[in-house]
């Protein structure tokens, strides 16, 4: 199912691309892309606050990966002028400082990744979180169509295509960090949390994601 679905975003849905934070699903993804054939190019954010095993599994994946991988940057001017104005952990302060960090490192080179593609391929498993519960593996209600392949996969059914298929990932996962994001905001889980428990985790759940994956509700939708 994961590659009919890949299939089809690569041939009625050109030009589309792949995020990838260089998580487990994400290497599954470009694997299978690459495995295909598929002429679907990979994109990875590298927000200046990555861990080093994610910095040096993404030059991996370029040094090997068949179909293109771009990395994408925020603009250093505006990183300068946030971390000066109001610190280096920002984020801890409160849920605004967190979001306009996202938005300065994630959000506004997402949108330059994003620009002039049909759709978009991502790694959002439904078993990831409550909020993730109903994601399809085709996602039409946005004006971008958005792909999630690997939707109806268990984290044991990653796991096992990486084993058995020898694929490359990022050493941190095997320290019980299931969900990586920038160093400062990711931390290793415990035995019976939540997959993105060590995500923002001195949040509240609803407020944990970055704006990459948030639905946009619409007038009258309950908060």
């Amino acid at each position: 199912q994961a590659r009919d679905t890949l299939r089809r975003a690569a041939t009625d849905f050109t030009p589309v691309t792949q995020a990838s934070s260089l998580g487990a699903e994400d290497v599954v993804i470009t694997h299978i892309i690459n495995e295909l054939a598929l002429d679907i190019g990979v994109f990875v954010l590298d927000t200046g606050a990555l861990h080093p095993e994610t910095l040096a599994l993404l030059e991996r994946t370029r040094a090997t990966s068949r179909a293109p991988v771009t990395v994408y940057r925020p603009a250093q001017e505006a990183v300068v002028q946030f971390v000066q104005r109001e610190g280096a952990d920002a984020m801890y302060r409160s849920i605004d400082l967190r979001k306009a960090c996202c938005g300065i490192r994630k959000m506004e080179p997402l949108a330059r990744a994003l620009d002039g593609k049909k759709a978009w391929i991502t790694g959002l498993r439904r078993e990831q979180s409550a909020a993730r519960a109903e994601v399809p593996l085709l996602d039409a209600s946005e004006p971008r169509t958005k792909f999630n392949p690997l939707a109806n996969w268990t984290w044991g059914d990653v796991w096992h295509y990486i084993g058995t298929r020898g694929v490359d990932y990022n050493p941190l996962h095997d320290q019980f960090y299931p969900s990586i994001g920038c160093a400062p905001c990711t931390r290793a889980i415990s035995l019976g949390e939540d997959f993105r428990a060590g995500r923002w985790w001195w949040e509240d759940e609803a407020a944990k994601e970055c704006g990459l994956h948030v639905k946009k509700k619409t007038e009258g939708a309950p908060a």
